[in-house]
């Protein structure tokens, strides 16, 4: 009897160019077109063709929340994929490899299958592709037809040789499915899918913060190319237009942030988004617009290391620099959301909260999120509030009995900003100013001014976060991509009867306060976040949580397994030292 799984886990490895990518996504889109649940993973090197490159694909009957860790099957399009990555095959998988790039030796649970060659028996030698998933269709014992109605969906496109695409990638799936046959090879069953109550969506990470920004109003975005971030600027530039809409290709991350500023001083709701080294050169217009408390929206997705680093590999390296990115003292707005769906509503998020403070708002997004392919139900856009900015309509606000005099910086409150063109002065001034905007060097304006900066964080202050088993003495508390793995993990320490209690919040500035009351009773909170400081744990310590940092910095998200074990090793030798105590 053939074993029925909830999931598999497939990887496709080679070279970039070769249609690793391509295979996984096909892969993804099939399989949420039927009901099932999807996350991919990629990696790949920063030149545009070559390189070793690795996609990941698992599809669940049920949520999941990482792309997996040990491999049903493998997919090795050359020798130095299958060397690299066939030790993370599980007991029971199988390698499906290119025959006509190298013959592995001695190895028994594999199918090598030409795959060019058998791409063009087809007559479309760019079918290759469809050649291995109709082999994967076969060690899964899935349903062809899955497979058949995503082919005719994707290249029905009123076009005059559709017809012969569809046939020849039907054949070729066919051809694949065929050749695995012939080996008796399986991995099991996929069970049939079980489909989601309401509208699904598949989509990345980049998609859904743009997505959401627009459904929050953004109405101008500048931005200049640099990866992970790109494809939210090829987004904007097809789907930002109509009445009020701007969208522009900048010539530097200088350029950007500086057009966002003049923008956001104007009445727009307005972003861009870079990552590590273009939100460095930011610095200076976010300090301004600190300064001048003016609403805008800076999307980083991190990418990893310094300088140039890793730009294609995924790390959470950027908090430090997010919140006090400027000289002097500032303490940005944070946001990091930690799967594709929360991107959606953490752009929304951060355009009411820019609004609503009147001030610059970070994003902080990752690579690992921004590639990753996930199916979110469909998001209901007339349930969405829209917030915007108090606006100054004229009869001054003084509060001395002077008629039409505007304070837009009066006192420590919030005052509705002047909108050029409108009633009101509005200087928007860089230097120290008073209460009209005009520079002053007085100690006790820079002192008022300076608390009312930052006292209009706590208008930003909510009770959004979750919490699971919060009377343990010890808690799990993961912030950005890491979520997934962590909370995966954190269901077999459940099942373990691992004494850990769980929370978390993509609002990392301001935390929520009730969150951060609880954490601060804890024995000691564990954070497991992908960076060599421990910047989050650094941070909680500094608002007086006994915090520790459980960290990894490969350039790859963690795996559940490896946080289950460090895990539990930190709960363990912190219960000893309890008891030695």
């Amino acid at each position: 009897m053939v074993e029925q799984r909830e999931h598999f886990v497939v990887r496709f490895a080679g070279e970039g160019g070769q249609g690793v990518v391509t295979a996984a996504e096909m892969l993804a889109q099939a399989a949420s077109q039927v009901g099932y649940y999807i996350q991919t993973f990629a990696t790949f090197p920063s030149q545009i063709l070559g390189g070793p490159t690795w996609t990941q694909a698992r599809v669940a009957t049920a949520r999941v929340f990482s792309p997996g860790d040990e491999l049903d099957i493998l997919v090795a399009f050359n020798k130095e994929a299958y060397d690299t990555h066939r030790s993370e095959v599980r007991n029971g998988g199988v390698i499906v490899f290119d025959s006509a790039q190298f013959t592995p030796e001695n190895e028994a649970a594999s199918i090598g299958l030409p795959f060019d060659e058998l791409a063009k028996k087809t007559g479309n030698a760019r079918a290759a592709n469809m050649v291995v998933l109709g082999a994967l269709t076969r060690l899964v014992n899935w349903e062809p037809g899955f497979m058949e109605q995503f082919i005719i969906k994707r290249f029905t496109r009123n076009r005059p040789d559709d017809e012969s695409i569809i046939k020849a990638n039907i054949e070729a799936l066919h051809l694949g499915r065929k050749a695995a046959g012939d080996t008796e090879l399986q991995v099991g069953q996929l069970a049939p899918p079980q489909k989601p109550e309401g509208i699904q969506v598949l989509m990345k990470g980049n998609e859904a913060i743009s997505v959401g920004a627009m459904a929050a109003g953004m109405d101008f975005y500048v931005g200049y190319p640099i990866s992970p971030a790109t494809p939210i600027l090829l987004f904007m530039e097809r789907n930002l237009y109509g009445p009020g809409k701007y969208v522009y290709q900048s010539s530097s991350e200088i350029e950007s942030i500086n057009a966002i500023l003049g923008a956001g001083y104007a009445g727009k709701k307005a972003m861009t988004a870079t990552a590590g080294p273009g939100f460095s050169l930011m610095a200076e217009g976010l300090g301004l617009a600190w300064m001048a408390e003016i609403p805008l929206v800076v999307v980083d997705v991190q990418r990893g290391g310094p300088a140039t680093g890793l730009p294609t590999k995924t790390e959470q390296s950027d908090l430090n620099l997010a919140l006090h990115p400027a000289h002097g003292d500032v303490n940005l707005p944070v946001l990091a959301p930690g799967t594709v769906e929360e991107c959606f509503w953490a752009a929304i998020r951060a355009v009411a909260w820019a609004e609503r403070y009147q001030g610059p708002v970070i994003i902080l997004s990752e690579m690992m999120l921004a590639e990753r392919s996930e199916n979110i139900p469909k998001p209901d856009l007339s349930k969405i509030k829209i917030e915007n900015r108090l606006i100054y309509k004229g009869n001054g606000n003084s509060g001395n009995g002077a008629s039409n005099v505007y304070l837009r910086y009066k006192e420590n409150e919030l005052q509705p900003m002047s909108i050029p063109g409108g009633p009101g002065a509005y200087v928007a001034n860089g230097s120290e100013h008073d209460e009209f905007g005009d520079t002053t060097h007085r100690p006790h304006h820079h002192v008022r001014l300076t608390e009312r900066r930052f006292g209009k964080l706590r208008l930003l202050e909510s009770d959004n976060f979750e919490r699971v088993n919060p009377n343990h003495n010890i808690a799990v508390v993961p912030w950005g991509g890491s979520k997934g793995p962590a909370w995966e993990a954190y269901g077999h320490l459940e099942k373990a009867k691992v004494p850990v209690s769980w929370f978390y919040t993509m609002e990392l500035n301001p935390l929520p306060p009730k969150m951060l009351e609880e954490l601060k009773k804890k024995d000691l909170v564990l954070v497991p976040e992908l960076n060599y400081q421990g910047q989050f744990a650094s941070y909680l310590r500094s608002l007086g949580v006994k915090a520790e940092t459980i960290n990894q910095y490969t350039g790859l998200p963690f795996q559940v397994k490896e946080l289950v074990h460090r895990i539990t090793e930190k709960v363990n030798a912190a219960s000893k030292k309890k008891v030695t105590a």
